[in-house]
């Protein structure tokens, strides 16, 4: 096990004093260089979430760690079906109950995207029922005045992995290759500013911490008034309903 001590994503980006969409654009490719290779090797991460990306290093020039992989799973060669994850990152098809693969990692990944160029989450309501509906029908929107100074690349690029079908998202090897990761699109305008105050203001609220298992899934799905069937897996990993038991 490696010792990570650079700290977390979020304090990193506000401490920093000069953030732009480069900055951003850098992150999110350590990011899709680590779950390729976990996806390359069969393994699904299911809990992708800013908290759960270190800095290995306190120094500038660290490398991105994907951290907590009490929720992981190995493929198999197959699907699964075990709804877990935290709220706000989860993909649709893992809310409609359907089988799901590494699909849901990118998705994951575009929610971060979203957040590290704005500082707020793509899909928020304090019901989590009202926020899965959201989810569900993959509505967000690039408000005014957050997105103004944002590129139509980084735009496009979170539209391929918030795409509502699975099949027709982007994998990372794609994702890799989008002009606004390998390419020269992302904008170096500063953008520290109205970040690092959006992402103090709304990350200080404890359930955009906390992962939830197919027992807390199941009883908001019910509340939802939808079937409420998930095939146990085996070996799920350590999901607790609240986030207090990992942190």
């Amino acid at each position: 096990m490696e010792l990570v001590t650079g700290g977390e994503l979020f304090d990193r980006i506000i401490e920093r004093g000069y953030y732009t969409e480069k900055d951003a654009s850098q992150l999110i490719r350590q990011v899709l260089d680590a779950v390729q290779y976990l996806h390359n090797m069969g393994i699904v991460h299911r809990d992708l979430k800013p908290e759960n990306l270190l800095y290995a290093t306190p120094f500038e020039d660290s490398k991105i760690m994907i951290s907590d992989f009490g929720l992981s799973k190995i493929e198999d060669g197959g699907m699964m079906a075990t709804a877990c994850g935290t709220p706000g990152y989860v993909a649709p098809e893992l809310l409609e109950q359907k089988p799901y693969g590494k699909a849901v990692d990118v998705w994951a990944i575009g929610v971060i995207s979203y957040i590290l160029l704005c500082g707020y989450p793509p899909f928020y309501d304090e019901n989590d029922s009202e926020l899965f509906n959201q989810i569900l029908k993959a509505e967000y929107e690039f408000d005014t005045p957050y997105w103004d100074d944002i590129s139509e690349s980084a735009k496009d690029f979170i539209r391929h992995l918030l795409e509502r079908e699975p099949e027709k998202r982007l994998t990372c090897e794609q994702a890799l290759q989008h002009p606004w990761i390998s390419g020269d699109t992302a904008l170096e305008r500063d953008i520290h500013g109205s970040v690092s105050e959006q992402i103090q203001k709304n990350f200080a609220r404890s359930q955009w911490k906390r992962a939830f298992n197919a027992t807390s899934f199941l009883r908001h799905i019910t509340k939802m008034g939808q079937s409420a069937e998930v095939e146990p897996e085996e070996n799920p990993g350590e999901a607790a309903p609240e986030e207090k038991d990992k942190w």
